[in-house]
């Protein structure tokens, strides 16, 4: 998870660019704290950050590690997350557990000022990726797509949860960053309430038989999950790597391939092997071949972070076969 807090802390470190108020934040899950007092420490514009940790072993060491910080408003507080600290609410909350977030999820989301930032994390990513039944569909509330999608699923279905609780806040949310990590999934939306683009979540299904986006296997209906944009480009744009980062390699890739697919809205993505093979083509296009063709077409088009080689696009389905077609003849 080192390069995943590295993110954590650009992505932090952006919104104080772009907007410099100083923030109340509260970190539920904190363990040891080493992604929240890094963010503290590192991102800055924090007047106080509240660390929770419900057992009293690692609450210890979470006392010990925050000393340090507490010039810079680390405050760490032994308690069940379930529960807020403060009824005053934060601008930041920051929710990371160790497998499901859905029994934190609606104190988060209540937790949160209207126009304040929520980061949540999911890695029950078997779960998420439809693995275990219908798991998925009792704890987030849709079917996930199995197969090679199925991250982005995940991710998308647990969006469309976090709107689902904002709603009943009588809110909404907007996505400034939500993304694939390697066991996770992860995403920083921002609070709305009353009449806001976040009133009418872009929440809906994905019936095989009429999507026109890549491939989905299977009769079965899915969702519903967020079918909205994962990025804000104006906050991933606004990201740089840390000054200190844990893994700078990892983390400068990462945030480059975020740059050059935060402008494109397309729900989920290509990759040029199993395009081969849907169309019997033996040898695939290259993934640079069909970014640099399709782009050439004229439709916006970029590798993904979300899956290796893979790359997202504003062309049809129709319109990617003419291009694998053209590459391959």
């Amino acid at each position: 998870m080192a390069s995943d807090r590295d993110l954590n802390v650009a992505l932090v470190a952006a919104w104080r660019r772009l907007d410099p108020r100083p923030r109340r934040g509260w970190e539920m899950l904190s363990a040891t704290g080493a992604r929240g007092l890094r963010v503290l420490h590192e991102a800055g514009g924090f007047d106080e950050l509240t660390l929770t940790e419900h057992d009293s072993e690692a609450f210890e060491v979470l006392r010990r590690n925050a000393v340090p910080y507490e010039g810079e408003g680390a405050r760490p507080q032994l308690q069940d997350a379930r529960r807020a600290p403060s009824p005053a609410g934060f601008d930041y909350v920051d929710l990371d557990p160790y497998g499901t977030p859905v029994p934190f999820l609606p104190a988060a989301v209540a937790s949160v000022r209207p126009g304040g930032l929520l980061a949540v994390t999911a890695t029950d990513t078997r779960v998420l990726a439809g693995a275990q039944g219908g798991v998925a569909e009792r704890r987030y509330g849709g079917r996930p797509i199995r197969g090679r999608l199925g991250p982005e699923s995940g991710l998308r279905l647990l969006l469309a949860l976090i709107a689902k609780v904002a709603g009943e806040f009588g809110g909404g949310i907007v996505p400034r960053l939500a993304y694939v990590g390697d066991h996770h999934v992860r995403a920083y939306v921002s609070r709305t309430v009353g009449a806001s683009e976040g009133d009418a979540p872009p929440v809906g299904r994905i019936d095989p038989a009429t999507w026109t986006g890549p491939t989905v296997l299977g009769g079965a209906i899915y969702g519903p999950m967020w079918l909205g944009p994962l990025f804000d480009p104006e906050w991933v744009e606004t990201m740089e790597v840390p000054s200190a980062p844990a893994d700078l390699r990892r983390t400068a890739r990462t945030i480059a391939l975020l740059r050059g697919e935060c402008r494109l809205r397309a729900p989920f993505y290509y990759e040029s092997n199993v395009l081969a093979r849907e169309l019997h083509v033996a040898e695939p296009p290259s993934p640079t071949a069909m970014v640099e063709e399709l782009v050439r077409r004229g439709h916006p088009t970029a590798p993904t972070h979300a899956r290796p080689g893979a790359f997202r696009t504003e062309a049809t389905h129709q319109e990617v076969v003419a291009c694998v077609r053209a590459l391959t003849h």
